[in-house]
């Protein structure tokens, strides 16, 4: 299970996202317009690896998978508009796929998220320090700070 609240709607979803090993269709749905781009209220699949990836960080943690969202998908319109305003904004960002998150894990610092993702190593791990959060991915191991 997962409890995400995602900062710009003020939504939060606590669901069990798999049971007995498989993906919970209704549940990966309830997930995706949670993580929808809400500049443009488009939502699109989510890669499920990512909550997979939420669950197995905060049981590293030992803390409960609760997470703060700044950004799942964005629209291609969005995510140019986000590249054209700053240079941390990738143009081929995996934001665009469904295949990114950005977040906080409560009760863990964004530091110490971030050193459990590279440990894990199952995709991108960008570390935003001024902006307090982890983005993570499930395209190939790599890391950076913004």
């Amino acid at each position: 299970w997962l409890e995400l609240h995602n900062t710009h709607t003020s939504e939060v979803l606590s669901v069990a996202y798999r049971s007995a090993g498989e993906f919970v269709a209704t549940a990966l749905d309830r997930l995706q317009w949670l993580l929808r781009d809400h500049r443009a209220n488009e939502s699109h699949p989510i890669d499920a690896q990512l909550f997979d990836q939420l669950a197995d960080l905060a049981e590293s943690a030992g803390v409960e998978p609760r997470y703060e969202i700044i950004s799942g998908y964005r629209s291609p319109a969005t995510n140019s508009k986000l590249a054209n305003a700053s240079s941390g904004v990738a143009r081929r960002s995996l934001h665009m796929d469904g295949r990114a998150i950005d977040v906080r894990l409560k009760g863990v610092s964004c530091a110490s998220l971030r050193d459990l993702a590279l440990t894990a190593a199952r995709g991108g791990v960008g570390y935003y320090d001024r902006s307090d959060f982890v983005h993570l991915d499930t395209g190939r191991m790599r890391t950076w700070a913004g």
